[in-house]
């Protein structure tokens, strides 16, 4: 059912119940702090090591015929925004039923499936709110550095796919450990291979473990090298220039 929604209604809705919560919660500016709107919110944040998964969403009964509490019970991480990804998430997850009333899904047989999807659409943009997000994108060049500087709380990585949402056409790849991991376009159409520009962009930041840019090929091409202990990941954004 999700599926066939109108995608521009669907970001829409998701905008609104986005903007809600941030104004609930007096949230003004970067960087977004879910456990704070969680709190806000009256959620109830549980650690539990024990955990299998990076988070859980419940209801939790209370004695007495007080209504069940909102619950989010989390896993540690030494990484701090997993942490923050995985309460997005699970905010999301009790934001969901906003998202599906507004749609006119009445069923949860008719959104269930899609409930994951829709959490994720929501952390990405609780952490990443779409107009300060796009504003500051743009005014900063879209610089994954200033724009992880601002908005600390998101790793590079939802930085990097969030880019995909703004208008301007672009390209994001992703390599780990010296293979290409992931790769996507916001245009439609087939996916365009690697041009001889990101390839070697990407090869001088994997090598140096140093930012990288490159022009050619009509092409702007910069690599951010998001070099760790034991791991080496670089981030490409490909534009047309």
């Amino acid at each position: 059912m999700l599926a066939s929604l109108d995608w521009q209604e669907y970001v829409e809705v998701l905008e609104a119940v986005v903007e809600g919560v941030l104004r609930a919660a007096n949230v003004s500016e970067p960087p977004i702090d879910p456990f704070r709107i969680a709190r806000r919110l009256g959620l109830q944040v549980v650690w539990d090591a024990r955990l299998p998964e990076r988070g859980r969403y419940l209801r939790l009964r209370q004695e007495g015929g007080v209504p069940p509490r909102a619950t989010m019970i989390l896993q540690r991480h030494p990484r701090p925004e997993r942490c923050y990804w995985a309460a997005a998430h699970e905010l999301g997850e009790h934001l969901v039923y906003q998202v599906a009333d507004r749609l006119g899904l009445e069923a949860e047989e008719d959104w269930g499936p899609g409930r994951e999807r829709i959490a994720n659409d929501l952390a990405a943009r609780i952490l990443l709110p779409t107009a300060w997000f796009f504003e500051d994108g743009r005014r900063l060049d879209w610089d994954l550095r200033a724009l992880k500087v601002r908005y600390r709380t998101a790793s590079h990585e939802a930085i990097a796919r969030r880019m995909l949402e703004a208008e301007e056409p672009v390209v994001i790849s992703i390599f780990d450990q010296g293979m290409l991991s992931w790769r996507r376009a916001n245009r439609p159409g087939r996916v365009p291979p690697l041009a001889q520009a990101e390839t070697l962009c990407w090869r001088m930041a994997h090598q140096q473990g140093q930012d990288h840019q490159q022009y050619s090929d009509n092409l702007r091409v910069r690599a951010w090298a998001v070099h760790e202990p034991g791991w080496r990941r670089e981030i490409l954004r490909t534009e047309a220039w």
